[in-house]
């Protein structure tokens, strides 16, 4: 079999780190997307994380109805089938929330933050090609983390020997794709994602900034997410078109 892809190869290193590691509740699942949804995952690698990029925008982990899903960032099915141009299959784990099946593309509902990012995409930048000649996205983390009632429990959240063990694995592959794709840049798409940028790149040259997460649980966000982010590049000095 072909070597995988640089960032590909950080991916399935990554993966091996964070499943070997265990979570105590009220962690009561834990869905690695890097794994059952690899194919939709390295095919999005291929398609869009060649060359060198300008800055690398960073999420946190995957959402529920996101990259739970499709194995994408802000993966929302309709964004990445219709927008991306990604699809693959992907073979739910053995244990899954009966509240939060694995349904892969077939998976009827919409993540709101994964409409707002690709949605401005497509509006801002014409599409996904302009985009993605001068930027990448990634998650921090790639695990999500569901407790026993269903409720999405975020990396932040869990306990600091957890923590501990999780951030460090996630640090290094963060520096490693930040070098692959010779970003000079790293936006974190919220705070968590900033600070973890801040502590992960210290010393590293490479100038890490913010823009507001576009969750449905910002007010802000809901009030009107893409004036907000046009500030804060602007702010930045990153300029879009």
């Amino acid at each position: 079999m072909p070597a995988p892809s640089p960032l590909a190869a950080v991916s399935r290193d990554l993966a091996r780190e964070v499943d070997a590691m265990t979570f105590a509740p009220p962690v009561a699942y834990v869905y690695d997307p890097l794994v059952y949804a690899r194919a939709p995952h390295e095919a999005w690698l291929a398609r869009w994380g060649g060359g060198r990029k300008e800055a690398l925008f960073l999420g946190m982990n995957p959402g529920p109805f996101g990259m739970a899903q499709t194995g994408v960032p802000f993966g929302d099915v309709a964004s990445v089938r219709d927008l991306l141009g990604v699809r693959g299959d992907v073979v739910a784990p053995a244990r899954t929330h009966p509240k939060r099946p694995v349904l892969g593309f077939a998976c009827p509902r919409s993540e709101v933050s994964g409409t707002r990012l690709w949605g401005w995409v497509r509006d801002r930048f014409g599409g996904p090609e302009a985009f993605f000649a001068r930027f990448f996205v990634a998650n921090y983390c790639p695990l999500a983390f569901l407790e026993a009632s269903g409720l999405n429990r975020t990396p932040d959240k869990l306990p600091a020997g957890e923590r501990a063990a999780l951030f460090a694995a996630c640090d290094r592959a963060l520096r490693r794709v930040v070098e692959v794709l010779g970003a000079g840049r790293v936006v974190g798409v919220g705070a968590f994602a900033r600070a973890r940028a801040e502590a992960a790149l210290e010393g590293t040259g490479v100038v890490v900034t913010s823009i507001p997460h576009p969750s449905p649980a910002s007010p802000a966000a809901n009030r009107g997410w893409a004036p907000l982010v046009e500030r804060a590049l602007a702010d930045a000095g990153i300029r879009v078109p």
